[in-house]
Parts: structure tokens; C-alpha cells; sequence
């Protein structure tokens, strides 16, 4: 089953407890029982975790969140308490650290879409749905929908797909009430965050998100946004100039990566056992200028 082709080792930071390794990020828990987070510059395409690297790209996933934290403060309340590195941490940990607050998560990708592509491009040219949504006839690669969707799914371990599921599973799963709550606050964040992105020359295609509820206060439990909010690797960004419906768009995401790994020049099969080849310097490069040109774009600060 694939995973990382290196399994990196957790690090030994004294106060913390090291609790989980995923794709991106490392998670801690201190010894007030907070959540420590860290984004690494680590990349995952077709459920491996590669080998190469992507130079400051957990400090631009971790500093774009950061700032969507904030755009988003009114519609939603985020999981962040600081950003300052424990006492004792790697001094790589800088920029790269959020401090959580513990949660009892929901159990569902909070997926929205407003423009047809990816995995709901392929059901809908087999159904003219997406996750059981019926959508008009006409559709292209990269049309955008008459209006957004929420297309949940399963989350996923290390290795394994995320399932597009339906609403109605969704509801079974969690219950029907918090099913409305994580539509109704998804599509709200993706339609705040569509109209920032537009108005600055960006296009937001879809975006995932995960939601908790805080542990232990009561009845009265709000929906909480955690992990990474609308970075190149939770969310399709596209240069909004150049977005054409029916053929690829200029991606400011990751799928540069993955359109080289299935290319001649790569020579590996995305669907057999072996694991993916390392990336050429120049694949890494670029992926590099677009992480940070879309950050720059989004928040109108230059990336130092």
C-alpha cells in the first residue's frame, strides 16, 4: 500500500509527546494538553508521500492559514492559540508552528466546490453528478458550477484515498443536524473566500476543510476550523486571467507535481507498488514559485 518512501522520525522534543506523522505535518501534544502542530516541507501526490521536498513550504501553508484564520474570525472561530515554537524545539520549528487547541474532530472532509474538475469532473462525466448532486449538461473541464457545492468525503490514512460519500451518508455518520452545520459553514467559508481570491486575480476552483467541536464544554459545542485552511495543498487555485473552461488550468497547487510524476519523463506507473522517483530540481523549483506566488497574491505581502 503506498505511504512515504522514507518514513521520516519523529524528533525527541523534551514536554512534548509526539502523536502522529501525517502527509504534511507533525502533531505534539505538550503538557498542558494543547496540540502542537508543524508543517514540514514534506509533499504528497497519489498517496505517496515523496521523497523530495518543496523548500519553504510548510512556512507558507503555515503563514497562509494563519491569514486566512483572520479573514474567516466572523464566520467561524479557528483552532489556533499561538505560534511561538515550544521552549526546547528545533530552531526549524519558527514559522512553522501552531499551537491547537484540543478537539474532538468531525470525522468528514468538509469539501466545497465552484468549479468542475478532479475527482468530480470524472463522476460527472460518467453520471452528470457529483457525489449524487445532479448538475446541468454542458459541463467542461473547469466550468464553474451555477452555484457552489458541498461534496463531502471520508478522510483518509496516510496512503489511502479520500471517498467522495453523500450528504445523506454524512448525515447517518454524524447526525443530521451537525451534516447542515458542516454544509451551511463550508459553503459560507468558500464563498468568502471565492470573492477575496477573485477580487485579487485568483481563482479558488474547491477547497477542503476539517471542523472539530471543543472538548468537554457542555452541550453547546460550536463547529471549530482546524488544521490548514485554503493553502495550495487543501484547495485548487487558478490564475484567474488565464482560466478558460475545456482544456487544464494553470494550476497554483500541487498538480504540477502531479502532472510531471505521470509524465514520459518521470517513467513511473502512478498505479502499480513501486514508489514515485525523486523530483528533477526544476520540477521543485517551480512548485516552489507558485506556493509562493499565490501566497503574495492572496495577502498582498512579498514572501520573504
Amino acid at each position: 500500500m503506498p505511504g512515504f518512501v522514507e518514513q521520516p522520525e519523529p524528533l525527541d522534543v523534551p514536554g512534548l509527546v509526539h502523536l502522529h506523522t501525517g502527509k504534511v505535518r507533525d502533531l505534539y501534544r505538550n503538557e498542558a494538553g494543547e496540540l502542537i502542530m508543524v508543517a514540514s516541507d514534506r509533499v504528497s501526490a497519489y498517496d505517496w508521500v515523496l521523497s523530495s521536498e518543496i523548500p519553504d513550504k510548510g512556512r507558507i501553508l503555515t503563514r497562509l492559514s494563519l491569514w486566512w484564520f483572520d479573514q474567516l474570525a466572523d464566520l467561524v472561530p479557528g483552532h489556533v492559540i499561538s505560534t511561538d515554537p515550544p521552549k526546547g524545539a528545533p530552531e526549524d520549528w519558527a514559522g512553522r508552528t501552531m499551537v491547537c487547541r484540543p478537539l474532538e474532530m468531525v470525522p468528514v472532509e468538509a469539501v466545497a466546490r465552484g468549479y468542475l474538475t478532479g475527482s468530480g469532473l470524472a463522476e460527472y462525466r460518467e453520471h452528470r453528478t457529483v457525489c449524487g448532486l445532479a448538475l446541468p449538461e454542458g459541463l467542461e473541464d473547469g466550468s464553474e458550477l451555477p452555484a457552489p457545492i458541498f461534496t463531502p468525503a471520508t478522510k483518509a490514512e496516510v496512503g489511502d484515498h479520500d471517498e467522495n460519500v453523500s450528504y445523506e451518508e454524512v448525515a447517518r455518520r454524524v447526525g443530521a443536524e451537525t451534516a447542515a452545520q458542516l454544509r451551511q459553514t463550508t459553503l459560507a467559508i468558500y464563498h468568502r473566500a471565492r470573492d477575496i481570491a477573485r477580487d485579487r486575480g485568483v481563482i479558488l476552483a474547491d477547497t477542503k476543510f476539517e471542523f472539530g467541536r471543543p472538548i468537554g464544554e457542555g452541550t453547546e459545542r460550536p463547529l471549530v476550523l482546524a488544521d490548514e485552511v485554503l493553502t495550495p495543498d487543501s484547495s485548487r487555485f487558478w490564475r484567474k486571467s488565464e482560466w478558460q473552461p475545456g482544456r487544464p488550468q494553470r494550476p497554483y497547487d500541487k498538480q504540477y507535481i502531479r502532472d510531471w510524476l505521470i509524465s514520459p519523463a518521470a517513467g513511473w506507473d502512478h498505479r502499480g507498488d513501486a514508489p514515485p522517483p525523486p523530483l528533477p530540481d526544476h520540477v521543485v523549483e517551480q512548485t516552489r514559485e507558485r506556493y509562493t506566488e499565490v501566497y503574495q497574491l492572496l495577502t498582498g505581502n512579498a514572501w520573504d
